[in-house]
């Protein structure tokens, strides 16, 4: 009998833990952010919005394919508290990135990780576009691989949006 008790209390706080694990959101890293003009920002200078983290490159097609998608999300919600940061990954040449930024006026914050940390705190980025959602009190809520479905991404913002800093 109370090997069944502690079979059951053991089960009840493994399914505790698991709750726990899947509902809890992970705060996001905090890292410097250096822009093409040689500002900087930390992550923490982002609470208080809803953030879009894409770590992308000018040799990646489908991160290029996606940027009108992103520009069309940033102008949608971007009066509501909304940011999309574009995290340029070390290995792209910050001459080319300039040269991608001045032919294509996008309405993001374009950064340069000059060497790998932010994509390193970011989980290990290695792959673009990855792209990570981020709440108003700077947890992560979503990590994305490959091209955002911009349906489902539209009402995850908007409900993020929706909830108090």
């Amino acid at each position: 009998m109370k090997l069944k008790i502690f079979a059951a209390l053991a089960l009840v706080a493994l399914a505790a833990a698991g709750f726990l694990v899947v509902t809890q959101k992970q705060r996001a890293p905090d890292v410097a952010f250096s822009t093409l003009q040689g500002e900087t920002f930390r992550t923490a200078d982002l609470r208080g919005k809803v953030v879009l983290v894409n770590f992308w490159a000018t040799t990646c097609t489908s991160c290029i394919k996606e940027m009108p998608a992103l520009k069309a999300t940033q102008e949608k919600f971007e009066a509501r508290g909304y940011q999309t940061v574009a995290v340029a990954m070390d290995y792209d040449p910050p001459a080319q990135v300039a040269a991608f930024v001045e032919r294509n006026p996008l309405p993001f914050t374009f950064v340069l990780d000059r060497d790998g940390s932010v994509a390193r705190s970011f989980d290990g980025v290695r792959l673009t576009p990855t792209t990570f959602i981020l709440n108003k009190r700077g947890e992560i809520v979503q990590k994305l691989l490959g091209e955002p479905k911009l349906d489902a991404l539209h009402t995850l913002i908007d409900k993020l949006l929706a909830e108090p800093a």
